[in-house]
């Protein structure tokens, strides 16, 4: 396999989003990613359409696109850990791996014998990473956590949406799963900071991670705000809190992001627009200035922006080095010349569909190049090959498995 990651081994219990996204980055950056789903239905996600996948006649197949987006490049194999002979199956297979990703309830994997402590007997070399709503401590440990209850009670969906007294204002939550996303790139990062201590010392370790951590730590500048103030950010819209203009403005004919980043840009701006009184004026002079004056000065800017199309804007705006950017649907995104010739879209073969797209990893290295060349496994497609291939079980003790609903 291609990339640097060739050498590691990851087992995969996880499902939804936040532990099979972080497995999809391993797998993209070349790790041997086994899926372990359970029988009949395996992970949830597969079932959360539609839109669900098509096959060479068009019609429905059973995986649902939430499922494809982060599953790219994983082996699955169905394993009932419910079993003894399951969970002796796990414990085979934990021996020839480095890192567990896991995402049940706190203590919900001790009653199989396949919690840290358990496999740290069977590998003592084992990264394993727990991904719960709330971590392995405190008073929440035992509740379930979703992406979109976590956006509520990490704070993010008090400062994402219309401002208070604006048509249509209150709280809303981000057009996609961002904590369970964020979750999955700290496990990926934590968990190759656990493989360096390791190859120094041997020694594997537990990660604890909880999304209610994840999501009040990139609330970032925001969250530093209010340590700094000790006011609580409030809804801006498209607003920036530290910067204006930064936001979506009106056009003669619909809608563009201006995000001007200092006050030279600002200048330029203006003179653009034909309101260079403005740049000119103390009040609005500096950007601190105009963040205290924000609510003065961005009628004034939206005044002279209607003036003309979003495409005058832009070609302008990018021009005089203004930046700014269209507000793109999905079909324009991929349709846009940049996100083209970067190649973002990857396509692999599948066995139901033909071929399949997906949305390639952002990362390009100039060394271990990246490979596209396993889709999203259909439900217990590498069953028999990982049994075979890594544990050296035969043709009989397969169908035996198989037999007794093991796998």
């Amino acid at each position: 396999m291609a990339g640097p990651l060739a050498h590691l081994k990851v087992l995969d219990l996880s499902r939804i989003l936040a532990g099979p996204w972080a497995g999809q980055v391993f797998a993209d950056f070349g790790a041997e990613v086994i899926k372990v789903e359970r029988p009949q239905r395996g992970d949830d996600t597969r079932h959360w359409g539609p839109p669900y996948l098509k096959d060479g006649k068009g019609v429905d197949t059973d995986d649902a696109a939430y499922y494809l987006a982060a599953n790219r490049g994983k082996k699955s194999i169905t394993v009932d850990i419910t079993t003894e002979a399951g969970q002796k199956l796990i414990k085979e297979l934990v021996q020839h791996c480095d890192i567990v990703l896991e995402n049940y309830k706190v203590g919900g994997l001790k009653k199989y014998g396949l919690d840290y402590d358990s496999l740290k007997q069977v590998n003592p070399r084992i990264i394993y990473c727990s991904i719960t709503g709330f971590g392995q401590t405190g008073p929440y440990k035992n509740r379930a956590g979703y992406d979109a209850m976590i956006q509520g009670m990490g704070g993010l969906m008090s400062i994402t949406g219309v401002p208070e007294g604006q048509p249509g204002a209150g709280p809303q939550k981000v057009g996609v799963a961002v904590v369970d996303l964020m979750t999955g790139m700290y496990a990926v990062s934590a968990v190759l900071a656990a493989v360096i201590y390791r190859d120094k010392t041997g020694v594997g370790q537990h990660i604890d991670l909880a999304l209610l951590d994840t999501q009040v730590a990139w609330l970032a500048n925001q969250a530093q705000n209010y340590l700094t103030s000790g006011v609580s950010p409030v809804r801006q819209g498209t607003g920036h809190p530290n910067i204006v203009p930064y936001q979506a403005v009106p056009s003669r004919d619909g809608y563009f992001m201006l995000a001007v980043g200092n006050d030279e840009q600002f200048k330029r701006f203006c003179h653009i627009a034909g309101i260079e009184e403005l740049a000119k004026n103390p009040a609005y002079a500096t950007n601190a200035a105009r963040v205290m004056a924000r609510e003065q000065l961005m009628p004034l800017i939206e005044e002279a922006t209607r003036k003309q199309d979003s495409v005058w804007w832009l070609e302008k705006l990018s021009d005089a080095h203004v930046p700014c950017g269209p507000i793109n649907t999905l079909e324009e995104v991929f349709a846009d010349p940049q996100v083209k010739a970067r190649e973002m879209v990857v396509e692999q073969p599948h066995p139901k569909a033909g071929r399949v797209k997906t949305v390639r990893n952002p990362v390009l290295f100039s060394e271990t190049q990246l490979e596209y060349e396993q889709a999203p496994p259909l439900l217990g497609q590498h069953t028999e090959e990982v049994l075979r291939e890594l544990l050296g079980k035969s043709d009989s003790e397969i169908a035996q498995l198989k037999k007794g609903g093991t796998v």
